[in-house]
């Protein structure tokens, strides 16, 4: 056993899951959404330079909880067998790379599609987490804590987006965020194939198939009449709500600019 897996499995602290909507759930909710929204007013009116340092330092954070998390399920859970299902590549693990790719390229379109994305999909994938926690609640401690703060990070770093005026600004501003939405699905389609074969079949990033859908109504749907037929109808239903978390940041910047 090297040095690594004896951290790591020192690290696997057996919990009672907590129950959703129990105690532990609500108040981390309440005061991490709080916080969220008082540090990103707090930090809106950033420095360029001191917003690509923020950006990029919750980036490094998120890739080192990450790595974290694949030497659990490596050497824990999977006992020195990859867990393929959790590769990393779901919508909610798009920030990661995000956060580290953003703050080097200069103002652009890749640029503003980045943080568009992160600003509607992301602070959605981050609002229905903790809305339906059952993806966020574990066995072991740390991992249950990774979940609930890897996702509240993605609400910090929506809400600052939005605040700081670097995302969701404008209509365009939502087609932006879908078109990199759309081309990630695409790739994630991809992977799903490509590692087809050597997951047996358990990849399914964005859960977009050909594997099917693991979550709620989609898996029903799947089940009954095909994993196409589930993404045809969950792609669509992921774009309406990312546009119903756009609209309200940008309705509200349309009243500042309509008052004297």
């Amino acid at each position: 056993m090297n040095i690594i897996e004896e951290i790591i499995r020192l690290s696997a602290i057996p919990m009672t899951p907590p129950k959703p909507y129990g105690l532990f759930h609500l108040i981390f909710f309440t005061v991490g959404f709080t916080l969220s929204i008082l540090i990103a007013r707090r930090l809106k009116n950033l420095s360029e330079g001191a917003s690509r340092r923020l950006i990029f330092g919750v980036g490094l954070f998120l890739a080192l909880c990450e790595i974290y998390k694949q030497l659990f399920y490596f050497y824990v859970i999977g006992n020195h067998s990859y867990q393929w299902w959790i590769f990393p590549f779901q919508m909610c693990s798009i920030p990661m790379y995000f956060c580290l790719i953003a703050p080097l390229l200069r103002e652009g379109k890749l640029r503003r599609g980045m943080f568009d994305f992160m600003f509607s999909y992301n602070l959605l994938g981050g609002f229905i987490s903790f809305f339906e926690p059952s993806g966020l609640i574990h066995d072991y401690l740390f991992l249950t804590l990774h979940a609930f703060v890897w996702h509240m990070s993605l609400i910090f770093l929506g809400v600052y987006l939005g605040f700081s005026g670097k995302a969701g600004c404008e209509k365009k501003d939502y087609k932006s965020a879908t078109v990199t939405f759309l081309g990630l699905c695409a790739v994630a389609f991809l992977i799903n194939v490509a590692l087809w074969n050597v997951s047996g079949g358990e990849v399914n990033m964005f859960f977009i198939g050909p594997a099917n859908s693991s979550l709620a109504v989609f898996k029903v749907i799947a089940e009954r009449c095909g994993w196409y037929v589930s993404t045809l109808l969950y792609i669509p239903c992921v774009c309406l709500g990312a546009y119903l978390t756009f609209l309200p940041f940008k309705m509200g910047r349309q009243r500042l600019k309509a008052m004297p």
